[in-house]
């Protein structure tokens, strides 16, 4: 079955419930199923590699209100696969008065000193017990009709397997069309990044196994999800490198679905415990509290552009940047972040580039303390049909000034206006850019779409990065007789035809009444 039919035929059954009738129902139901079914498939993986290893959701026990129960066997696999299994009110009494009270308030169990491999194992099942209950904690179960729920379980375990290479990517592509289809209301500013997107930025911020990488606005997790396949494809070879790979991925996501999506993304990928995932908010935090022990090596991130914080939030910051524009904090938010020699990929929007005020400030203080090598400046309708907003991809590293900034313009096709719906930005949309790119950025040249502004221009600009392409093909402008001659002349053609079509349906109308036919 097509990926697009595959979700559709979810939506379609999720639609005939009343309780799954709004998007945003929709969205949570699936995102809860999804995780389960793909934690499940992971727990399979892990119980081949490790014989030893203890599901968190067997023998589970929980307290509500006092009241202690527990139960022998929560995982998917128990009573959600079999496409026989329980249906209508009994199911419904199930997953309301059962899974979704014991994923809520799973019992931890003590913490354990990590000494021997057994009280490692002790530990990570502790560690898993509480990402199931942070996972859990804002989710619901939306569904009234047992009987529906049922279908929806059924047409989720036989969409496809996710325990081989080949059914992942297959899986991976359903939930990224998944997300694609059900993230288009862009909510505060926040909307799907395109794959060639995500991929470009961490290709060419290139982090190597032993760099810590923080999405401080992470969404459903398309960057971390690139870092981490860039990462295990080039450095990864031992079990020790895949544990050093997964502590080394940390994401920070403020509202809750998206969380819960990029958990099960991340787990999609192999993450074994995405536990440096957290479902909070980036900006929350002083910035004069960030020591080095909060600082990483890379960043790469969407923030949301167009949002607006709520009230408090901007006195985290210094005075002279205090704002509650969402982006223009996250830039300056994320300088504080990085240690020196850290690297960030960023994507912000045409407005940041020409913004004052405290904007400008804040653009001030980033080429001040580091170094704003590129501006590649993306397609017209790289985010639609979400958001018409043009927008671009910043790279600096921190720890020195900014000397120049090298501008890259990726163009739409010829005879295109604007990528969309019906025609994407492609996975190789920006092949051409890195191919441009270079290991040595001393050595690169301009071009029709390259160009390189030393920053006493950007200064003389008010720190304006708002640059247009100086050596694009310019359409040639007529001068304007020629343009008042083609007018003229093209007026004239539209009266004749105006009138030899007034001639011709005069004369219709005349052997009509006359009682020809013509």
């Amino acid at each position: 079955m097509a990926v697009s039919t595959s979700v559709k035929s979810l939506q379609d059954e999720m639609r005939k419930d009343p309780g799954t009738g709004s998007d945003v129902n929709r969205i949570s139901q699936l995102a809860w199923i999804f995780f389960l079914k793909v934690w499940d498939e992971r727990e399979k993986e892990l119980e081949v590699f490790e014989p030893d290893y203890v599901s968190p959701l067997v023998d589970a026990a929980w307290e509500v209100a006092g009241t202690r129960s527990t139960h022998p066997d929560l995982r998917w696999r128990a009573w959600a696969a079999d496409p026989e299994g329980a249906t209508g009110d009994e199911l419904l009494a199930f997953v309301n008065g059962t899974l979704f009270p014991a994923l809520e308030n799973l019992e931890l169990g003590p913490r354990v000193q990590v000494v021997d491999e057994a009280t490692a194992a002790a530990d990570r099942l502790r560690r898993r017990k509480a990402l199931l209950r942070e996972v859990f904690a804002d989710n619901f179960q939306y569904m009234k009709n047992g009987v529906q729920l049922r279908k929806v379980l059924n047409r989720a375990e036989a969409m496809v397997s996710v325990n081989d290479l080949k059914a992942r990517h297959l899986f991976g592509d359903v939930y990224e069309k998944f997300l694609r289809d059900l993230q288009s209301a862009g909510n505060a500013g926040e909307y799907y990044t395109p794959r060639a997107v995500t991929t470009f930025a961490v290709e060419m911020t290139n982090p190597r196994l032993g760099e810590s990488v923080l999405d401080p606005a992470c969404g459903t997790g398309g960057f971390l999800t690139a870092a981490i396949e860039h990462i295990r494809r080039q450095d990864v070879k031992t079990g020790d490198d895949e544990r050093r790979l997964e502590a080394s991925i940390h994401g920070v996501e403020k509202m809750g679905l998206p969380h819960l999506l990029c958990m099960t993304n991340a787990i999609l990928h192999g993450v074994d415990l995405p536990t440096r995932i957290v479902h909070g908010n980036t900006l929350a935090r002083p910035v004069r509290d960030i020591d080095e022990d909060d600082q990483v090596d890379i960043v790469v991130t969407n923030p949301p552009f167009g949002g607006v914080e709520e009230d408090g939030i901007e006195t985290n910051f210094p005075k002279d940047f205090q704002t509650k524009e969402t982006a223009t904090l996250f830039l300056a938010m994320i300088v504080e972040l990085l240690k020196d020699g850290g690297r960030c990929a960023i994507v912000l929007p045409d407005g940041s580039l020409f913004g004052d005020g405290v904007l400008q400030r804040v653009k001030k203080h980033l080429v001040e303390t580091c170094d704003l090598h590129t501006i590649v400046r993306l397609p017209k309708g790289v985010f639609a049909p979400y958001t018409p907003i043009n927008t671009n991809v910043l790279f600096f590293e921190k720890g020195r000034p900014t000397e120049a900034i090298w501008y890259y313009e990726q163009p739409l096709p010829e005879g295109m206006q604007s990528y969309g719906k019906t025609r994407p930005f492609p996975a190789d949309g920006l092949d051409e850019c890195k191919a441009w790119w270079g290991e040595d950025r001393s050595k690169r040249q301009e071009t029709e779409r390259a160009w390189r502004v030393p920053i006493e221009e950007v200064v003389a600009k008010g720190f304006n990065l708002d640059f247009k392409n100086p050596n694009a093909k310019q359409d040639e402008i007529p001068d304007p007789e020629t343009l008042v001659a083609q007018f003229t002349a093209d007026r004239a053609a539209a009266i004749e035809a105006r009138t030899s079509l007034r001639n011709v349906l005069g004369t219709a109308i005349r052997d009509a009444a006359a009682g020809k036919t013509s």
